[in-house]
């Protein structure tokens, strides 16, 4: 075999590892993607039965239940457009309230609700944490005229 041929032959077999490694890849996240919805894509597309999805928005005003048991947490998400109502049981993240973003990780039930396996909260790009608050200093002028 020449050499040309050999060189060929290697990048032809080099391209096919590549292809079927990707295949594998995305045959193996096909299970472990989660898809986005806002509460008005689900009203639109319907109900996203048997996967995992996360579902985003805002929580509803006076919407937040404790159940007795101290852990579960019933709430409704909203984008404006619909709501779609979601339970959670576990440990809420310190910045989870109501009218404050949230996206919550977890399956849809056949009734239109939502049961989440965890909670993400969402902050403005005013963010700051309690331990930083204080330490911010007052921003000075340049200018050594400028009255402070």
């Amino acid at each position: 075999m020449k050499a040309k041929h050999q060189r060929l032959t290697l990048a032809l077999l080099a391209l096919g590892a590549v292809v079927v490694a990707g295949l594998l890849a995305l045959s193996a996240l096909k299970d472990q993607a989660a898809f986005f919805y806002a509460p008005s894509d689900v009203r639109r597309d319907g109900l996203p039965l048997g996967r995992a999805v996360r579902l985003g928005g805002m929580v509803e005003g006076g919407s937040v239940k404790r159940a007795a048991d101290g852990v579960t947490v019933h709430f409704v998400v909203t984008d404006g457009q619909a709501t779609t109502p979601v339970v959670f049981a576990g440990i809420v993240p310190d910045l989870f309230r109501e009218k404050s973003g949230v996206v919550a990780e977890g399956r849809f039930e056949p009734n239109g609700h939502f049961v989440a396996s965890n909670l993400l909260a969402k902050h403005d790009e005013k963010y700051m944490p309690p331990e930083m608050a204080g330490k911010m200093h007052e921003t000075k002028t340049l200018e050594p005229d400028a009255k402070q």
